[in-house]
Formats: structure tokens, sequence, C-alpha cells
């Protein structure tokens, strides 16, 4: 097995440029850093290419046999190399190289002509910070959301940020990358009610009725949703604000929606 302790070995210099987006574009590749990050890619069966790791970083005795059903080029790594590799503060010892996933509106469409369900998805429209964009990951992996579309990304999807705060809900979650245009058609098709979440809204959110095929969209942390989406939001609704801010954060206010929608789905 190859083990590199050199920081100018070619193979770590191609795996660290991915951390820059225009890398990421050009070759179609990302990374994937981290134990329970790598065990959902797995568990998701996304194809990884190859893994880098450090022994003196792995934090259990779990990691070999998670590297072994990756199928992917092990290659052994010194301190320094890894940390060279690592974005985080406290590496755990597992970064992997895998190329990216791309779905469409068809393949949403398709997925969702399956359930039995009324459809549940989540518009995240040019969300621009990675942290809030994996949390809302996370909270729709927790919420059971049939999917998530991501309008206008400022932030990309496969930004290392992105996987580590959505914890590896990356894999677990149906997303999608369109524009706001064709996404906003795809609804009207398909009979998806919009739900605008806004501060300036009248309606509070748990007085909306969210029982029926709905999306709910989510905007921007500085201004929120654009002009087209509040346009067309068949519902706004707001979240109660009793101290002197005038909005959440987003990825928590996204959060105590997704829950208000499944207390009302699932209250007898």
């Amino acid at each position: 097995m190859e083990k590199i302790t050199s920081l100018q070995n070619p193979k770590i210099k191609d795996a660290a440029r991915l951390h820059d987006r225009k890398e990421r574009r050009e070759t179609d590749l990302f990374l994937i850093e981290g134990y329970r990050e790598l065990l959902r890619c797995v568990q998701a069966k996304q194809t990884i290419q190859t893994l880098f790791f450090c022994p003196e970083f792995f934090l259990g005795d779990n990691e070999r046999s998670l590297m072994a059903q990756t199928g992917a080029t092990l290659i052994e790594c010194s301190k320094e190399v890894f940390a060279k590799l690592s974005y985080r503060d406290r590496p755990d010892g597992l970064i992997a190289v895998a190329p990216q996933l791309h779905r469409t509106l068809d393949d949403l469409a398709t997925m969702l002509s399956k359930k039995k369900t009324a459809p549940f998805l989540v518009i995240a429209e040019s969300i621009e910070k990675p942290g809030n964009l994996g949390t809302i990951l996370r909270s729709c992996d927790a919420a059971g959301v049939d999917g998530v579309i991501v309008c206008d990304p400022t932030t990309d999807i496969h930004n290392p940020n992105v996987v580590r705060s959505s914890v590896g809900t990356l894999f677990t979650q149906f997303v999608v990358e369109a524009k706001s245009e064709e996404t906003l058609r795809f609804l009207k098709q398909k009979g998806i009610s919009i739900v605008a979440a806004t501060p300036h809204a009248k309606l509070t959110f748990t007085k909306a009725d969210f029982t029926g095929p709905l999306a709910i969209a989510v905007g921007t942390e500085q201004i929120g949703l654009t002009d087209a989406w509040m346009q067309k939001a068949d519902i706004q609704v707001r979240i109660p604000m009793f101290g002197m801010a005038d909005s959440l954060n987003v990825a928590s206010a996204t959060t105590l929606v997704l829950y208000e929608v499944i207390r009302q789905r699932t209250s007898p």
C-alpha cells in the first residue's frame, strides 16, 4: 500500500486543490472528510475514487472496517501530509476523493412519482454560507423531507464545509441544483404549493395548512427570498419574534417550519 510523506507529492497537490470551487467544477470531483460523512457516503453507494488516511488521527476502531467497504484506492499519509489535505481543526484521519453526483428536476419527478404521500420539499434559494446549507440538509434528513432543490446556488453543494456541516446527509437527501425559473415551473406542473418563509408575512407558520403537497422556500441570509419566489408563493408564513432581532438564522428558521409540517402530518 502506498504511503505518502512528501507535501510535494502530485496526488496530494491534486486533492488539496479540490478545496477550491473552480477546481471542483473543472474536475467534477470533491472531498469527503470524516468518519460519519464517509459512512453515509458508503451507505448511499456513492462512488469513491481515492481514500487518504492517517491512522495517527483515528478516533476509534471502526475506521479500517469502513475503509475496506469503500472500494477505493487506499493511500496512507503522514500526519504532516494529512494535515495539509484536511480542512478541519481536529482531523479524524479519513479524506476521500469522489465524483460529484448531479441530479435533475426530471430525476426528482421520477422519485416523487413512486411515493404515496404528499410531496414534502425544501427550496434553498441562493444560500451563501456553506454551514447554513449543510445544516439545512441535516434538518431535512431529520424531518424526512423528500427532496431539496438548491436554486441559483451561491455555494455549491460539494463545498467541503457543506459536506461537513451536513454530517454526511448530503448523501442521504435527494438534492437537486436548478434555476429558480425552471423550479417554479416544475412546482406548478406538479401541483406543489409554495410556502415562502419571511419575517414580513402576516400568517404565523403554525396557523398554515401544511398537510398537502408543498415546498418550503427559504432565501438568502441577508435579504431572504427574491421577488420571483415571493410573488409566486401560495402562502407566506412568519415565525414570531419577541426580542430585538428581526429574523432567525436561515437554517434555524427552516428547521422550525419543517417540524411544524411533521407535527401537522403526524398528529392524530
